[in-house]
């Protein structure tokens, strides 16, 4: 959750929803540390956002309260994927392999911190490595990821 809107306890959430009042579909949603929350309003906020006012949280300071928290669905509110489709929860603990089938790790989790997607990778050693999404050659659910590895070399 982005922050406190206003006085009367709402708050803005980045949406990951094709529209933001979509968000209100899945029912109740559970924040990082367990807490259930049940939607009593919404509407769309700026692009990618929505203004939500949650059955509880009755002021701004328990919606300050809530900023940094995560939001999460059940699974099985979600729609199935579509034909080569997926959601990134499907892919965090899959193998990475080159074209060679050599392993390069596994993928510990996907990231997008405004430039794209980004696959972290844990390697043999335990290293952390990040590539970007568009490495992936093909992801052949539900045991590995095919990465063309991507070449750093200093020119």
């Amino acid at each position: 959750m982005i922050g406190a809107h206003g006085i009367k306890g709402e708050v803005r959430v980045k949406t990951f929803t094709l529209t933001p009042d979509a968000l209100g579909a899945y029912g109740p949603l559970t924040t990082d540390d367990g807490r259930r929350l049940l939607i009593g309003a919404l509407r769309a906020g700026k692009p990618g956002e929505a203004v939500v006012r949650f059955d509880g949280v009755a002021d701004r300071n328990a919606a300050e309260a809530l900023k940094g928290r995560q939001l999460f669905v059940p699974r099985e509110a979600l729609p199935a994927p579509e034909e080569d489709e997926f959601y990134h929860a499907d892919l965090v603990g899959l193998a990475v392999e080159d074209t060679s089938n050599t392993a390069l790790g596994r993928v510990r989790a996907l990231h997008n911190f405004g430039a794209g997607d980004v696959m972290e990778i844990e390697t043999p050693s335990g290293a952390t490595e990040f590539v970007p999404f568009s490495v992936v050659l093909k992801v052949e659910l539900p045991t590995r990821i095919v990465i063309e590895p991507p070449n750093y070399e200093e020119g």
